[in-house]
């Protein structure tokens, strides 16, 4: 029931809960009916990332593969690991982002809110569980993993120790960590500018269609216009005319 619900969209959701929770309780299950009436219509950018759950859900589960192995290199501390799951967190982030984007009329905000939710969805195992489902009611947002652990192995008291093995993994782990950060940072930069651009390329295609239509409609006026000055005059030298000829008529009758 809320999987049909959820892939609806927006507009028609309310309606379609109505309906739903009506003919539960006309069926005599009060429960269900109350159930139904409680989901919450989902954001134009929820639905966006459930139609991605739905639609393309081998692509969507890329991103989620790519957000297990990151979060288990995260636990291990492996610097070159990390490296390479950032590279591919970009790229699959990117990927989802646009199918999730296409044919959905997304404005740039709703744009953002779409990346941040599949971000959310890389960083956290429970937002990655409720991407999955496809039943989002509204945006997810997580804000970067939390503060790296002391790697498997090592007692917490080695972290004072300088200059050894463990020393060079946990520099290696925390400038992994900076680049991650740095690379995540770039990556919304990059998705909140594409969005504005593509904004912006929409309104100007639209004001650009709106004012060709309309210097056509002012071109053809000007041409209606010229014919029918062309015409006043052409009436105006016949009125002259007969004016001429009237009064020379009247003149001879007079005389």
């Amino acid at each position: 029931m809320a999987d049909r619900l959820y892939a609806l969209p927006p507009s028609e959701f309310t309606a379609a809960r109505t309906a739903e929770a009506r003919a539960a309780k006309d069926a005599g299950d009060v429960r269900l009916s109350r159930d139904i009436a409680k989901l919450r219509r989902p954001t134009v950018s929820a639905w966006a990332v459930n139609r991605l759950a739905r639609e393309h859900p081998a692509e969507l589960a890329e991103l989620l593969d790519v957000g297990e192995s990151l979060r288990a290199a995260w636990e291990r501390q492996d610097a070159g690991e990390l490296a390479e799951l950032t590279r591919r967190r970009g790229e699959v982030t990117g990927k989802a982002g646009r199918l999730a984007r296409e044919g959905a009329g997304l404005s740039a905000a709703a744009g953002t809110e779409v990346d941040q939710t599949l971000d959310a969805a890389v960083v956290d195992a429970g937002a990655a569980e409720e991407v999955r489902r496809g039943r989002l009611d509204k945006p997810l947002r997580f804000s970067g993993f939390a503060p790296a652990p002391v790697p498997r192995g090592r007692p917490a008291a080695a972290k004072g120790k300088r200059g050894g093995t463990e020393d060079t993994e946990q520099a290696r782990a925390e400038e992994a960590e900076r680049r991650a950060a740095a690379e995540a940072r770039k990556a919304e930069e990059r998705r909140e500018a594409e969005a504005a651009h593509r904004e912006w390329r929409e309104a100007l295609d639209a004001v650009e269609k709106e004012h060709g239509e309309r210097a056509e409609k002012v071109a053809r006026l000007e041409q209606k216009l010229a014919k029918a000055r062309k015409k006043l005059e052409d009436s105006t030298q016949r009125l002259e005319v007969t004016r001429r000829e009237e009064r020379h008529a009247r003149l001879r009758l007079e005389r």
